[in-house]
């Protein structure tokens, strides 16, 4: 009990005395200070005491995918300001191979008794993986908000970018460049997001006379090394441009290209999306599409904020619009000499 006494005491910055009241429901403090003083038993993996247990903790879980792609500390660093902001902490809870599953970290989530929990990126999106956790989320009536594009039925409030305009700028931007063979790497067959970019470029391509065969539609995993061996197939089936569905994979391209003993631009095209951190500093600097990071991730707080308030869940999905950043990956078709 002392070392608890102690360790929540230093983690606040406020006397042992003050502590003890707290987790002994005793007044002569104030309400910030004890709401403080509970975040902190929470974060620092203590019980509370059972007639404090009903109440929730100033906690929110943050579920990640992974943090190797710089979008998600990106998001990661947003949410957690917007949180801190509205007196939350965040429990940033993300996947490694062979760890903890998304379900786990949930169950831990709800043993902490979080206020609500975010989720950017996971399985939401995959329509051939099992969503029994979000169920029981639902079932628990807890505050949750999913970031891109959940399987149908998963009904949330959602932030999404908009997968279809983002395809129509990069199709847009390449065909005004003279690009007729284009080709896109996108992720798993499964995934929501991927699977709405591959509607958009099916539309647009049409839409503008171009073919989209099934050879140049290339499904892979969101990683640098990943999008080296997609791009790699692409480069076999003649394209000119390569749409890709992350910034990481686009990188994985622009490698595939040079590997081949060609040049970005002068021989192909590379356009990514999210607006990493450092796209503009690779060489050649990255076109990409920005998600709108900023406003996403304040909307993403403000819909968990109001869920947390109205006791009501949310079941909307909002789209931003993001914007093509041309940059110098991109440039003119080659012409046959």
């Amino acid at each position: 009990m002392s070392r608890r006494l102690a360790d929540v005491a230093r983690k606040v910055g406020v006397s042992e005395a003050t502590v003890s009241r707290v987790l002994n429901n005793k007044p002569g403090v104030s309400e910030t200070t004890r709401r403080t003083v509970l975040t902190a038993l929470d974060v620092l993996g203590y019980e509370r005491p059972t007639k404090l247990r009903g109440e929730r903790a100033r906690l929110v879980g943050l579920v990640m995918p992974e943090l190797q792609n710089p979008i998600f500390p990106a998001f990661a660093e947003v949410i957690s300001g917007g949180l801190a902001q509205n007196g939350y902490t965040p429990v940033l809870c993300t996947q490694t191979a062979g760890g903890i599953s998304e379900s786990d970290y949930v169950e831990l989530l709800l043993h902490q008794q979080v206020s609500g929990v975010i989720f950017v990126g996971g399985a939401y999106a995959q329509a051939d993986t099992s969503h029994e956790h979000y169920e029981r989320l639902r079932e628990l009536d807890l505050p949750t908000v999913l970031v891109n594009a959940p399987v149908p039925d998963l009904d949330f409030a959602t932030v999404s970018c908009d997968d279809g305009v983002s395809m129509e700028q990069a199709f847009s931007h390449l065909t005004q460049l003279g690009h007729t063979e284009i080709g896109i790497l996108l992720g798993p067959t499964d995934h929501m997001p991927s699977r709405r970019k591959l509607d958009a470029a099916q539309r647009v391509s049409k839409a503008a006379g171009l073919s989209l065969p099934e050879n140049r539609v290339v499904h892979s995993l969101y990683s640098l090394e990943a999008g080296q061996a997609a791009a790699a197939r692409l480069l076999r089936e003649g394209v000119t441009a390569m749409v890709c569905a992350s910034d990481p994979m686009a990188l994985g391209a622009v490698r595939a290209v040079r590997r081949a003993g060609l040049r970005v631009p002068e021989d192909i095209s590379v356009i990514g999306f999210d607006d990493s951190a450092l796209m503009n500093c690779v060489e050649p600097p990255l076109t990409t599409v920005r998600q709108p990071i900023e406003s996403m991730g304040r909307m993403i707080v403000e819909l968990l904020m109001r869920q947390m308030s109205t006791g009501s869940p949310l079941v909307d999905e909002l789209l931003f619009a993001p914007e093509l950043v041309v940059r110098a990956s991109t440039g003119r078709v080659r012409t046959a000499a």
